[in-house]
């Protein structure tokens, strides 16, 4: 079975819109701003053959923000650049409900990792999980998933200490979490492409958090 990447979206491909884009939502195409070294990184965990699945809560849609339509034309324009740039996204899903809406689907409920193993017949429990708060790491340790916490969003590193569920891993940004993830399936001598890496601290040892023991 192939090797899996669940990604968050804001905050961790794109820049988390939260209060610097009208009601704290990427609503048009022009609020969508590349991190920094997230489509090189994309694009380096393709090469190593990993098939990358993004898992996004949008519930601006349900609060009358924008449209599903504008979504879509969001989610054509970065599919487009991630593939202009050499990096492949098998497969994105969002929840498009507020927490009122009481789905299965809005992170931290993991109904969307659910659909995506039955769609595609890929493995969920041990795979890693990349996202930038605190929801998407209780939705990945209820999944079973070894959950990566980015510091490129929403999240400070102080803000960690008040979780009750801790992430298994803290990285810098999606750069950092994607050569590790790479070396630990592969070790460094294998990596495809490991010179496109370009963060300063590539070297960085990860920060292990112990898990929850519930």
């Amino acid at each position: 079975m192939k090797r899996v990447v669940f990604i968050d979206r804001d905050g961790v491909i794109n820049k988390d819109p939260g209060g610097w884009t009208k009601h704290s939502y990427v609503t048009r195409w022009k609020d969508f701003h590349f991190i920094r070294g997230a489509k090189r990184a994309i694009r380096i965990l393709s090469a190593n053959r990993f098939d990358l699945v993004v898992i996004s809560n949008q519930g601006g849609i349900s609060k009358g923000f924008f449209t599903e339509n504008r979504l879509d034309a969001i989610n054509s324009g970065m599919l487009k650049e991630i593939k202009g740039s050499g990096g492949r996204i098998r497969k994105t899903y969002y929840c498009i409900h507020q927490s009122s809406d009481e789905c299965d689907c809005r992170k931290p409920e993991i109904g969307l990792f659910k659909r995506a193993g039955g769609q595609l017949g890929i493995r969920i429990k041990g795979s890693f999980f990349i996202g930038d708060g605190k929801v998407d790491v209780e939705a990945g340790h209820k999944a079973g998933l070894k959950t990566i916490l980015v510091l490129s969003g929403k999240t400070a590193l102080s803000d960690v200490d008040e979780w009750s569920v801790k992430p298994d891993y803290i990285f810098k940004d999606l750069a950092e979490a994607s050569k590790f993830i790479i070396e630990s399936y592969n070790g460094l001598h294998k990596i495809q492409d490991r010179d496109s890496f370009m963060t300063p601290q590539r070297r960085k040892k990860p920060q292990r958090r112990k898990k929850n023991q519930h």
